[in-house]
């Protein structure tokens, strides 16, 4: 029988500046482990993606990633204790209720990615 298991994936998120984008996860907490030949490499804890040095038109407005977390209203106040939006021209939402049995805010970063950060209520 093949071997088919799968350790790991991870998306190529886009960065219309790559620079900026770099600074503003880092900002955000994540630790940029290695970066080459136009791609960087994000974890928190055992999570990762991949930060691309590229971005088509429109890919990125139309780009979302969604992080499962524990506390949802401590990622909520992180996000404001790091000044991420301002300091970045990033976005954030309010916390919401969501139909899907979620609690869950937006976060916009730099490029108009959109990242939903939510907590399971079911």
């Amino acid at each position: 029988m093949p071997n088919l298991r799968i350790t790991e994936i991870k998306a190529f998120v886009p960065a219309k500046d790559f620079e900026l984008s770099k600074r503003f996860y880092q900002g955000l907490g994540f630790t940029m482990a290695s970066e080459g030949g136009g791609v960087a490499y994000f974890h928190f804890g055992h999570v990762s993606f991949l930060l691309q040095d590229f971005c088509a038109e429109s890919l990125a407005e139309n780009f979302m990633m969604h992080i499962l977390v524990e506390d949802v209203e401590a990622w909520w106040a992180h996000v404001q204790d790091t000044q991420v939006a301002s300091k970045y021209g990033a976005k954030v939402s309010a916390i919401e209720a969501q139909p899907w049995g979620m609690r869950d805010f937006c976060l916009f970063d730099p490029s108009g990615v959109l990242w939903r950060i939510g907590q399971n209520t079911e």
